[in-house]
């Protein structure tokens, strides 16, 4: 595995921790909206040390390939992180299994960047890392994701019930999971590297 892709539009890069600053802005342009899916933030998430010291970790991770987290960008606009995809909590024999997980930001919405770059990166998980089944948890409420993943030949498989506590309140997750036989027909030109 590489430490960045590209797409017809996009580039896919792990990053250092020198890119902190970069994905603090990214972050608090979204608040907002990211907040209202995901766990309570620690005091400190929106510093760039902070920043700083989780992408190191991340970094070393993804070394690991234990979890993978691809920051992405528009191709000739490097100096702005538009979205990330990652591969959480990869577990190798005999599951060969993983999370899925993206945000983008909503500046970027409806431009079809989610799809090209989530392609790549189940394209990175099913042929270069032999990986067997991918899952993506979304909330029932949020048909935008739910309507994305299915777009994409992930199959609905159920609901996890209280499974994430999030804001004070434990919350139902859907699951959705994608095999290697169930990506629908999609041209190879979207998700060639470069």
């Amino acid at each position: 595995m590489k430490m960045n892709y590209e797409t017809n539009r996009l580039i896919l890069q792990i990053l250092p921790g020198t890119a902190a600053g970069q994905v603090l802005r990214f972050y608090l342009d979204n608040q907002e909206v990211f907040e209202q899916y995901e766990i309570d933030r620690p005091e400190n998430f929106y510093t760039e040390q902070y920043q700083k010291t989780l992408l190191q970790c991340e970094y070393n991770l993804a070394v690991k390939q234990t979890f993978i987290r691809f920051w992405v960008y528009e191709k000739g606009r490097e100096n702005q992180i538009i979205g990330t995809v990652s591969l959480q909590q990869i577990r190798w024999e005999p599951y060969q299994s993983c999370e899925f997980g993206y945000k983008f930001d909503q500046r970027f919405w409806r431009r079809g960047y989610a799809s090209e770059s989530i392609l790549k990166c189940i394209d990175i998980a099913f042929r270069e890392m032999k990986l067997h089944r991918i899952e993506a948890l979304v909330q029932p409420e949020n048909r935008a994701s739910k309507n994305l993943l299915e777009k994409l030949g992930f199959v609905k498989e159920g609901m996890k019930r209280q499974s994430v506590k999030l804001h004070g309140a434990w919350r139902d997750h859907e699951v959705y999971a994608l095999l290697p036989g169930d990506i629908l027909d999609i041209p190879q030109a979207a998700i060639e590297t470069s």
